[in-house]
């Protein structure tokens, strides 16, 4: 299989991920038990902008796309594929830590109203 799709599959994965993080609350709505697997990657996703680290699916589509003879690129994956798009420029690692908390306050508003409806 080329580099590039491996790459592109890569790509379309971390969208999936990172959709799932932000939205993944919702589910719980309809499914209270998506919670199992959502609160973890909710916890990811927010140790990751807390830490302003990079998840490790950039390095791997990275290296996926040098080894398909792309440059891939050296920011990290929301920096470059989404804060063009979305946010402002010059994303500061405080800009990050104020995208965690609204990640977090968001779903806690959501499984507050998944919890209320239950109960």
């Amino acid at each position: 299989m080329p580099y590039a799709l491996l790459a592109d599959l890569v790509l379309v994965g971390h969208l999936t991920f990172l959709a799932f993080v932000i939205f993944g609350g919702l589910l719980v709505l309809r499914w209270p038990r998506a919670a199992l697997f959502h609160i973890p990657v909710l916890a990811w996703g927010a140790w990751i902008e807390f830490s302003g680290g990079i998840c490790p699916l950039t390095p791997l589509e990275n290296r996926l796309r040098r080894l398909a003879g792309d440059s891939g690129f050296e920011t990290g994956f929301i920096e470059h594929y989404l804060v063009p798009v979305i946010y402002p420029p010059g994303l500061t690692h405080a800009m990050q830590i104020g995208m965690g908390v609204a990640l977090l306050l968001g779903n806690a508003v959501v499984y507050a109203w998944a919890w209320r409806r239950r109960h």
